[in-house]
């Protein structure tokens, strides 16, 4: 082979390498959504099989929505102590992952509306299938190996503005205790999750969700997080989520929490909720969790 031509081949391979490994998904720490309520556009990458779980404890202060069946409204109030969980994994495409979120409860509410009553349940309040593909994923100059202007290192990269996006489509099974079932039965939910990395430490995410779609329980809402990390081991977060529902007033969430990286692949986290309304609703929300992989990669 001329020493021309094993030139070209050996920069060929190479570029190839660098072109799967730019638009590869998996990170070598692991990428968890716990303990947001968002997601990323991020698949977890193939050959993974991640666990997100946790424990929660919440508080419905006064729940109000329409009921078809009765043709009238219902209000309730609420404890219930779970465990949500969340499985995912990557498979055949970097770009593509699968994963089954579901969250196991047990309840007691109070109803005032229509009448004084009492209800219980145990056994799923969520059990979704769904699967998520990365549409776009934006390119960062690496500045660190500027080293002729201090000023072109440490400006900003406008780049960062464009973010990554992600789609997501699954189903939402009614597999669930009566206390959470859907009358009109199963139901898609769509999504639309995108995330821009404004620094090495700065992650702002956007979720647009139609949840129940095509029933008398649709719903859309979005997700706004912004993550920032203290240092390679610490992160904390702040999310906002405002649900817009057919049958029940508006929800307004807030919430906030830290996780703590453990090592590559385990992380655990804490976090609290409080969710207003336009009832004058009191929820709040407790809990955390560990998320783990198991790497194949």
């Amino acid at each position: 082979m001329k020493p021309s031509l094993k030139t070209f081949f050996l920069t060929s391979l190479v570029t190839i390498c660098m072109v799967q490994i730019a638009n590869a998904q998996y990170t070598e720490v692991i990428n968890s959504r716990r303990p947001g309520f968002s997601d990323s556009p991020f698949s977890v990458g193939t050959k993974v099989y991640q666990v997100e779980a946790g424990l929660f404890y919440k508080n419905v202060g006064n729940y109000l929505f329409y009921d078809k069946e009765i043709d009238d409204a219902r209000q309730y109030s609420a404890s219930s102590f779970g465990t949500d969980i969340m499985l995912r994994t990557g498979q055949f495409f970097e770009k593509l992952e699968f994963n089954l979120d579901m969250a196991l409860v047990s309840e007691n509410r109070d109803y005032s509306k229509p009448a004084d009553s009492s209800a219980t349940g145990f056994g799923f309040s969520k059990l979704n299938l769904g699967a998520k593909y990365l549409v776009y994923k934006p390119e960062y100059t690496d500045k660190s190996k500027e080293i002729r202007s201090w000023k072109a290192r440490h400006s900003f990269d406008k780049r960062r503005l464009i973010p990554a996006v992600g789609v997501y489509v699954g189903l939402n099974t009614n597999l669930l205790t009566d206390l959470y079932k859907n009358k009109d039965g199963i139901s898609p939910r769509i999504a639309v999750f995108t995330q821009n990395d404004l620094s090495d430490r700065l992650i702002v995410l956007f979720n647009f969700i139609a949840d129940y779609a095509f029933t008398d329980k649709s719903e859309n809402s979005y997700i706004a997080t912004v993550t920032y990390a203290i240092n390679p081991k610490f992160s904390v977060f702040g999310e906002n989520q405002v649900f817009f529902r057919k049958n029940v007033p508006n929800d307004f969430q807030f919430g906030a929490g830290g996780a703590y990286l453990i090592n590559k692949d385990m992380q655990v986290d804490l976090s609290a909720r409080m969710i207003l309304d336009e009832r004058g609703d009191n929820t709040y929300i407790i809990g955390g969790g560990l998320s783990w992989r198991l790497d194949r990669h």
